[in-house]
């Protein structure tokens, strides 16, 4: 089980162990995830958090160290920002959360409860690191989507960024999505996109961007298309955004190629394969 790994790791029990420490912790949920802190363990903090790379979500500002994460996630959370209202009071699950950066930023709209569901042990310790400093009561679960319609509550609004490329059964994840909300329940979900009138998507044959785990890349039709299937009955578009290297880059806190090394080197319009350069869709859906 995942969760035993976790917990028989030397990283987490260092993590657990700077939990019970008085930092003095307080934080703001600005760009970054903003924490001050009293200096006496900065140095114990920045070895964790180097041990911690790759840092793709965030940034974070603990004190004097500032994790320069490869996305710059507040600019997906602003897109989203003006539709959050409706998080307050409410249980939101966040599936696929990464280091938790996006369950963090929603604090601020009061919901009841928030749930993380990601599989990665290093994600999840990147996240105790975060969580140890501030003391929330985020839960995050080493989880997946397909772990949804079993989970033990279900929830009001789910966030899904990022995530349905990367299913070899985009149709069946959404149903997923859709097993884990109450009724009346709110997805929001965004997914790389083709230019295309067409209900068609795009398959790469090996890779997209240099990413293997990429299986379909749909036109905004197709994608409308998956969610009617999967037993949604409306479906809003909140925004379109092409990825820019203002928003995802190569820092030292990743260790790894990033953006710029995906896309053809004499035409940033398209990726290193020729297909479009990746662009992002936001959609709204409702049961």
């Amino acid at each position: 089980m995942l969760e035993n790994q976790l917990l028989k790791s030397p990283l987490f029990k260092r993590i657990q162990a700077l939990k019970e420490c008085d930092l003095n912790a307080k934080f703001s949920l600005s760009k970054n995830v903003d924490i001050a802190i009293n200096k006496d363990k900065d140095k114990e903090i920045l070895d964790l958090a180097k041990e911690l790379k790759p840092w793709r979500k965030g940034p974070f500002k603990i004190g004097d160290l500032f994790i320069d994460s490869e996305w710059q996630s507040f600019i997906k959370f602003d897109i989203l920002r003006p539709y959050l209202d409706i998080l307050k009071d409410k249980n939101v699950a966040d599936i696929g959360c990464n280091n938790g950066y996006y369950m963090f930023k929603m604090l601020e709209f009061n919901p009841k409860s928030i749930t993380g569901f990601d599989p990665s042990i290093k994600y999840r310790l990147q996240f105790e690191l975060i969580n140890s400093l501030i003391k929330t009561d985020i839960k995050y679960e080493l989880l997946g989507v397909e772990n949804l319609p079993s989970y033990e509550k279900k929830f009001d609004i789910i966030f899904c960024l990022g995530v349905i490329y990367h299913r070899s059964d985009p149709i069946k994840m959404l149903k997923d999505l859709k097993k884990g909300l109450n009724d009346k329940g709110v997805v929001f979900l965004d997914t790389m996109y083709i230019d295309d009138e067409r209900e068609v998507a795009l398959i790469p044959r090996k890779t997209y961007s240099k990413i293997s785990n990429i299986y379909f890349i749909p036109s905004i039709l197709a994608l409308r298309n998956w969610c009617e299937r999967a037993g949604f009955v409306d479906f809003e578009i909140l925004a379109k955004k092409a990825t820019s290297a203002d928003e995802q880059r190569k820092t030292q806190w990743i260790d790894s190629y990033s953006l710029g090394d995906f896309l053809d080197p004499n035409d940033s319009s398209l990726t290193f394969e020729g297909y479009e350069s990746p662009k992002r869709v936001y959609v709204k859906l409702k049961v």
